[in-house]
């Protein structure tokens, strides 16, 4: 089996137990699979099993165990302790910002566990993308927006001014909140820079530094960046931004952000950027302007 066949096994596993399978049963047949969950992780019990029967599908296993592990944090920490009574009793409340606090306290747990895995896996921080990384590293051309290489210094705050600006966009068009409710936000900045700075933490290290650290070796780095993109932005499908608009932008964000990844070899600008929306995001949902899935 050629590299060509890794990348098909890699693809098809990641759209099967993406969100797509529940938006195309949700909005095309207006049919809820409340099992689909389930039915994932069988896709993921088998596909470890291949990679460890099948020799030329073997070096996907980490990937796939990546994967596994995900989705039984996730499971646990959201399914199970997001639902008993003592958490429920404390952050359970219609509070955005207790809410929020809670949700990012089950999120940090996920990715607490998919750290120790990795330590496990890969044995140094480095090689998970845990380390600042080379802020200065040089950042190859994008197609369509820039054709020679150049510094991340630089890049980084091309990025971050743009993508910040895309998304203010967004949110202004969306939610078409006046200036008073605006100004409602300001006094809850501090608490949205810090539930800012741990979803962007969380979110990079649950979704894609684990995945492209044991993909990029594998299939490529192209290809790594592509699955991982599409697997970030097909779940923003239910999110903010939502819809298709909301894929496309997450996707492109992820893209970069997984660029960024593996060219500074460190986290330090995917979460810098991934923060900046963030603030934007929480902002606007704090004040009620736009909410998830629209």
């Amino acid at each position: 089996m050629n590299k060509r066949n890794l990348v098909i096994f890699a693809w098809a596993v990641t759209l099967l137990v993406s969100v797509l399978p529940t938006i195309i049963f949700q909005e095309i047949f207006k049919y809820s699979m409340p099992w689909l969950s389930w039915v994932k992780m069988g896709i993921l019990a088998i596909a470890l099993v291949l990679t460890l029967l099948i020799k030329n599908l073997r070096p996907l296993w980490m990937y796939i165990t990546v994967l596994i592990v995900l989705y039984l944090a996730e499971w646990v920490s959201h399914d199970v302790i997001g639902n008993t009574p003592f958490w429920l009793s404390r952050f359970g409340v219609d509070i955005f910002t207790v809410n929020m606090f809670g949700n990012q306290l089950l999120r940090l747990g996920v990715t607490l566990t998919i750290v120790f895995l990795m330590v496990i896996l890969k044995k140094k921080w480095g090689a998970f993308f845990l380390v600042k990384g080379d802020l200065g590293a040089e950042a190859m051309p994008i197609p369509l927006l820039m054709d020679k290489p150049t510094s991340w210094k630089k890049l980084g705050w091309i990025l971050a001014a743009c993508i910040s600006g895309g998304t203010l966009a967004f949110l202004l068009l969306a939610g078409q909140p006046t200036p008073e409710t605006l100004l409602l936000a300001l006094p809850f900045l501090p608490v949205v820079f810090v539930l800012a700075a741990m979803n962007a933490f969380n979110e990079e290290m649950s979704y894609r530094a684990g995945s492209l650290a044991s993909l990029h070796e594998v299939i490529g780095p192209q290809q790594a960046l592509l699955m991982t993109a599409a697997f970030f932005g097909i779940g923003h499908f239910y999110g903010v931004p939502y819809g298709i608009i909301g894929v496309l932008m997450a996707s492109l964000l992820g893209w970069l952000l997984g660029k960024a990844m593996l060219e500074t070899k460190g986290f330090f600008w995917a979460w810098f950027i991934h923060f900046l929306q963030d603030v934007l995001i929480f902002s606007f949902m704090f004040i009620g302007s736009v909410t998830p899935g629209g």
